[in-house]
C-alpha cells in the first residue's frame, strides 16, 4: 500500500485551483468530482443548459493531463460508436478491433439520456468492470478511467430515462446550480477575448494520478465507520417513503467516496463527517420513492435528512484517537 504525503494533498489542491479559472465560484463541485475520480466512480451532472457541465468535465481532463473524449449522445448514436468495433483487413485477412471513444481517461456523455437504451447500455461493462468486450473479445480501458455523464433537468422530450441499474453504476449525482451576479460578471468578463479553458495547464501525469489513487484506497476506515456507513444505507430500505433502496453498492460506493473526502480534507483517516457529507451525493440517486411519499411531495433529500438525525454517528474526536498511530506512521498532516 502507498502512503499519501504532503505532495499528493498539494497535487489535488493544485489541479482544484487550475480547474477554477474555468469554473467560476464551484470549488465544491470541482472538489467532488475529484473525489469521484479518486474513488474510481463516475458521475451523473444533472442541470439546466448552459451552467458549464461540459467545460467542466474537459477541464478536469487538462488539467490532470488525461485523455478525454466527447459523445454528444443523440437517438442515431450507435452502442459500437461507444465500446468500438472490429473490421476486416484485406491486407491481413484478418478481423481488427477498431477503438471506440471509451478508449480514454475521462469519457464525456453529453445529454446521455437522449441516446437510446441499447446505446446507453453500452457503458455498463465499461463503468463497472473498466473494459469492453466485441466479438468475444475483451479489452483493458486505460487507467484511470472515469464517465461524467450530463443530463437537463427540463425538457423530457425525446428522451429516454436512465434504468436503475445504469444509475446505480454512477458513483455520485450532483447539481452545479447557476453562478452568483459576481461570478457570472467574471465569466463574461474573462471570455470576451479568448475561452479560459485553452489556457488550463496539465499539473500532474497520468502515472502521479494513479499513484495517488492507489494511496487513496489506503485511508484509514475503523469498524464504527463501516458500521455507521451500513446503518445509513440498510435504513434507506426500511423507511416508509422509500419503495426500493439502496444495494450494497452504495455502501461500497460510501465507503470510497469517504475515503477521498477524507483525502482531499487533508486526512489520511474517515472521520463520521465524512460519511454524512458524502452522504447525499452517493445515496439520493439510488433511492425510488413510493408514490404516497410524491404526493405528499416528500423528496430524495428529506428521506436522506431524516435518516442522518436517526443514526448515530460514532463521536469523531474518539475515531481521530484511535486513528492517531496509523496517521503519524504515513507523515501527512492532521487537519481536522
Amino acid at each position: 500500500m502507498i502512503n499519501l504525503t504532503e505532495e499528493s494533498y498539494a497535487k489535488i489542491r493544485d489541479i482544484a485551483d487550475e480547474v477554477e479559472k474555468v469554473i467560476v465560484g464551484k470549488r465544491d463541485i470541482v472538489k467532488l468530482l475529484l473525489i469521484a475520480l479518486l474513488s474510481g466512480g463516475h458521475v451523473l451532472i444533472e442541470d439546466v443548459p448552459g451552467v458549464g457541465k461540459t467545460t467542466l468535465a474537459m477541464a478536469l481532463g487538462r488539467a490532470m493531463g488525461l485523455v478525454c473524449k466527447r459523445a454528444q449522445f443523440t437517438p442515431d448514436v450507435m452502442a459500437s460508436d461507444i465500446t468500438g468495433f472490429s473490421m476486416y483487413n484485406k491486407e491481413t485477412n484478418k478481423f481488427e478491433y477498431r477503438q471506440g471513444l471509451v478508449m480514454c481517461n475521462i469519457f464525456l456523455a453529453d445529454e446521455i439520456n437522449r441516446t437510446s437504451p441499447k446505446t446507453q447500455s453500452a457503458l455498463l461493462e465499461s463503468m463497472e468492470e473498466q473494459t469492453v468486450t466485441v466479438d468475444s473479445k475483451t479489452y483493458a480501458l486505460p487507467k484511470p478511467f472515469m464517465v461524467i455523464a450530463t443530463q437537463n433537468e427540463v425538457g423530457y422530450v425525446g428522451t429516454y430515462p436512465l434504468p436503475e441499474a445504469q444509475l446505480d453504476r454512477f458513483l455520485m449525482k450532483i447539481s452545479m446550480g447557476y453562478p452568483t451576479f459576481e461570478q457570472e460578471v467574471a465569466i463574461i468578463t474573462e471570455r470576451q477575448i479568448e475561452n479560459p479553458l485553452s489556457a488550463i495547464k496539465p499539473i500532474c501525469s497520468k502515472e502521479e494520478i494513479n499513484t495517488i489513487i492507489e494511496g487513496v484506497r489506503g485511508v484509514n476506515i475503523e469498524g464504527s465507520i463501516y458500521n455507521y456507513i451500513v446503518s445509513l444505507v440498510s435504513s434507506t430500505r426500511n423507511h416508509k417513503s422509500v419503495m426500493l433502496g439502496a444495494s450494497p453498492r452504495a455502501s461500497l460506493s460510501l465507503m470510497r467516496a469517504s475515503q477521498s473526502c477524507a483525502f482531499v480534507s487533508g486526512r489520511a483517516y474517515v472521520i463520521p463527517e465524512d460519511v454524512l457529507l458524502m452522504m447525499p451525493h452517493v445515496l439520493r440517486h439510488r433511492l425510488i420513492l413510493t408514490q404516497e411519499a410524491k404526493i405528499r411531495k416528500v423528496d430524495e433529500m428529506d428521506v436522506l435528512k431524516e435518516i442522518a438525525k436517526s443514526v448515530s454517528p460514532p463521536f469523531s474526536r474518539e475515531v481521530a484517537i484511535n486513528t492517531g498511530t496509523r496517521q503519524a506512521r504515513a507523515g501527512v498532516k492532521v487537519q481536522d
